[in-house]
């Protein structure tokens, strides 16, 4: 398989690694020095595109592979605000496009284990739910994708919640997500059930950034010669 890697940072560095080890050929790498070089020819000669940058040029980069006919698969957060644009986009042009607010096998796992646990405390409203993520300086976002996938699933599988915030909550509808930045912190998140006699608590901490490396190759070898619109739930049979 042919890729074209769109952001060539720490993550993408660790997808090449990965990439190559697995067989597949790096055709084509873009990073703020050559963002120039990110066009519908160049990136035709590519089978996927797997990119990794940030919120302010994720939609652009997203609309020149659609327009070269090229998978994507992104992990960039931050700007699903404009998540169904991109979708109309992808599906009118006949593309394909996969996201995840996080690629590693662990987390995943956790976003299920998260939404089990939410089911299971929805009788019990005297548990307040709240978050924490913690993640390295670099990351832009503010709460991490993860975090923000992580209080959806709770909002829709538990009841007693109707919105997150970062903010300190106003009222027990609300779930409060604490994010924190400090090095070196590839990323952990913790969700916090609170009552005045006891609380429960399930944490995913993240050792290093193989898990999302990995994540991202296999997601970019489930797309090839596929048309639509995945998830990591696609991949993995949840």
């Amino acid at each position: 398989m042919k890729i074209a890697l769109i952001g060539y940072g720490k993550m993408g560095k660790e997808i090449e690694q990965i990439a190559v080890n697995r067989g597949h050929t790096i055709v084509l790498k873009i990073d703020v020095d050559n963002q120039h070089d990110l066009t519908v020819a160049n990136l035709t000669l590519a089978d996927v595109a797997i990119e990794f940058t940030t919120p302010s040029s994720a939609i652009e980069n997203y609309r020149i592979c659609f327009e070269a006919g090229v998978a994507v698969v992104s992990g960039t957060t931050g700007w699903l605000d404009q998540k169904l644009k991109v979708e109309q986009e992808c599906l009118a042009k006949n593309g394909c496009f996969f996201y995840a607010s996080n690629f590693s096998l662990g987390v995943n796992l956790f976003f299920e284990l998260n939404k089990v646990l939410a089911r299971m405390m929805k009788p019990y409203p005297q548990y307040d739910i709240s978050m924490t993520e913690i993640h390295h300086t670099q990351k832009l976002d503010a709460p991490s994708g993860t975090a923000i996938t992580l209080a959806e699933g709770i909002i829709a599988e538990n009841g007693n919640k109707k919105s997150w915030t970062i903010d300190p909550a106003v009222n027990r509808e609300e779930i409060h997500i604490q994010p924190i930045r400090k090095d070196p912190y590839p990323g952990l998140h913790s969700i916090k059930y609170d009552s005045e006699i006891d609380y429960i608590e399930i944490t995913h901490n993240a050792y290093n950034r193989k898990g999302l490396a990995m994540g991202a190759v296999l997601a970019a070898e489930f797309c090839l010669g596929k048309k639509g619109i995945f998830a990591m739930s696609d991949m993995l049979k949840f």
